[in-house]
């Protein structure tokens, strides 16, 4: 049975559709919505298609932006010779954050993952090695540590090296503040090759 009118069930269902978002906060999302002004549903709807829009790829790092070159290939700044690779925009989002690192990045829009049929030809890899014809010293792998990219840091590591690039991988192990006995054997294993001389 239907609690709600045909034209509420249908925005709570869209609402459902995206990622995060579950029933209630679907219906939370829809009731907000409805009793915003018409003016502000016009702007977030306008914003909303042309960012669907004008959002493309910057043509060197395969980031998201709505420029040809995103501002971080465009900065004279950053060093170009030095590469961090990420599997997706946020991932490059969560490192400009810290505001240390000062090279430039390279966005593959996923992880290989046979399970799921994702191969090496359906991310960003034809361009990465494009982009290394260039004058690039190092390329560093901030993949994410799971199964599929630890798949795509070795992967990667096997593509470069004959070219004669540096290649290194971002260090992982015991996170700050986290306690010991709750954290997997891998993890703690990983912590301990990477230990560092005090």
């Amino acid at each position: 049975m239907d609690y709600y009118s045909n034209q509420i069930s249908r925005l709570i269902e869209e609402f459902s559709c995206l990622p995060g978002i579950g029933a209630k906060s679907a219906a939370r999302l829809a009731f907000h919505l409805i009793h915003m002004p018409e003016e502000d549903v016009r702007r977030l709807a306008d914003t909303m298609v042309e960012a669907r829009h004008n959002v493309r790829y910057c043509k060197e790092c395969c980031t998201l932006t709505d420029q040809e070159v995103c501002p971080i290939c465009k900065s004279s700044d950053r060093d170009h010779r030095t590469i961090m690779v990420v599997e997706n925009t946020r991932d490059l989002a969560a490192y400009e954050k810290t505001g240390k690192y000062k090279g430039v990045y390279h966005v593959l829009h996923g992880a290989i993952s046979p399970m799921v049929g994702i191969g090496p030809e359906d991310i960003r890899l034809k361009e990465l090695i494009r982009r290394l014809e260039k004058d690039v010293d190092e390329v560093i792998i901030a993949t994410n540590s799971s199964l599929e990219g630890e798949t795509t840091a070795m992967y990667i590591s096997k593509l470069i090296k004959p070219i004669g690039v540096k290649v290194s991988r971002i260090a992982s192990g015991v996170p700050v503040g986290g306690d010991l006995e709750y954290i997997d054997e891998v993890t703690l294993l990983r912590a301990l090759d990477g230990r560092v001389e005090l």
